[in-house]
């Protein structure tokens, strides 16, 4: 255990250092992110990601402290991972051992990666919908994702805590993967605007909180006769994290399926969202150009619901984990093909928001 909460700890402050570099924590003033910007950005990101996956299989016996095969024995048998150790060659065991959780890590990231991409196109519907200025995008990322880490740190280790308690539990995280799936499925030519009168999250800020009725620059909060304030900016914000947690309810399992070791999925999880930023910049403004990426993921949602239905006897059936990234990766690739080759040209979307008339920001 002391070794799993050290390699945690250093883990989190190597992410709390990545932040200030990714979104800009030393930056005084709002300005907006160039392509080039954030395309060496998305490089950096993924690229440590990747340095992480090497290190992983390089040391990754050293997260839970393996040092006998007694004790590789209990980490396997508790995490479920398919390794066939080999009697009386630790050595060798805590190599195959290790490959393996680099592959579960590298798998977990591509996935959780893809799964952001639908939530960049949330993203872009929401700052469009509520007229926010491209200046401030920055703003409201940094602090969206800041509350999505420590949202998927309560997520990752609650789940793993009912998946070792409950194990029938998979099947309900299988089941509803793939009724998710299948609803994204059908619903991919939907939800495209955003209600900024009626959302859930704008009537339970009036309900709660004195809301100002524009935007004050890139500030989240405004005192006016004494009375302090939230701004529309602050708003957008929470609408973010509320969208970010119904991410997170689909994206989570989905991980669980790849792996059970909660670290593991927490490693995985928090590289792609420190890179969400950076490539919501480079995305935004051709992520209309996907126009099958959304049926991938939907089939992407659906064969790991499948997946964790059928663990037992895929299992059994000799399919892995490499079989599963090999999958996955072939989805988003064939995805992003087909939208290349067969364009579509929409209407351009007219979604405006007037944060000084619309009255559902007054009180």
């Amino acid at each position: 255990m002391a070794n799993e909460t050290i390699f945690l700890l250093v883990f989190v402050l190597f992410i709390f250092f990545i932040l200030a570099l990714d979104l800009g924590l030393l930056k005084k003033k709002a300005d907006t992110i160039s392509m080039k910007q954030a395309g060496m950005m998305s490089f950096f990101v993924i690229s440590l990601a990747m340095c992480f996956y090497f290190f992983l299989i390089t040391y990754g016996h050293l997260l839970h402290g393996i040092n006998s095969m007694e004790k590789l024995q209990s980490v396997i048998s508790s995490h479920h991972h398919p390794v066939k150790i080999i009697p009386n060659d630790l050595e060798h065991s805590i190599q195959l051992y290790n490959q393996n959780l680099g592959l579960e890590y590298l798998t977990g990231y591509v996935v959780e990666y893809a799964l952001s991409v639908d939530n960049i196109f949330v993203m872009v519907l929401i700052f469009t919908a509520f007229g926010v200025a491209q200046k401030n995008y920055h703003r409201v990322l940094f602090w969206g994702i800041l509350g999505a880490i420590v949202m998927r740190f309560i997520f990752i280790f609650l789940g793993a805590a009912l998946i070792e308690k409950f194990s029938w539990i998979m099947y309900v995280f299988g089941a509803f993967l793939v009724f998710t799936g299948i609803k994204m499925f059908f619903d991919k030519d939907g939800g495209d605007k955003i209600d900024t009168q009626n959302h859930p999250v704008v009537k339970f800020a009036n309900r709660f909180f004195q809301v100002h009725n524009h935007f004050v620059g890139h500030r989240f909060f405004v005192t006016i006769d004494g009375i302090k304030k939230i701004t529309p900016l602050f708003l957008v914000l929470l609408i973010i994290e509320a969208t970010d947690l119904i991410f997170a309810v689909d994206s989570i399992p989905a991980i669980f399926s790849v792996t059970k070791d909660p670290y593991i999925v927490f490693f995985s999880n928090i590289f792609a969202i420190i890179g969400l930023r950076s490539m919501f910049f480079l995305l935004a403004g051709i992520i209309d150009k996907f126009r099958f990426l959304k049926i991938g993921l939907s089939v992407l949602l659906t064969f790991i619901g499948l997946k964790m239905l059928f663990h037992n006897y895929l299992q059994n059936w000799g399919f892995s984990t490499t079989h599963s990234l090999i999958v996955i990766v072939s989805i988003l690739a064939l995805s992003i093909l087909f939208s290349l080759m067969f364009p579509e040209i929409k209407k351009e979307r007219k979604l405006k928001f007037d944060p000084e008339n619309d009255e559902h920001l007054r009180h």
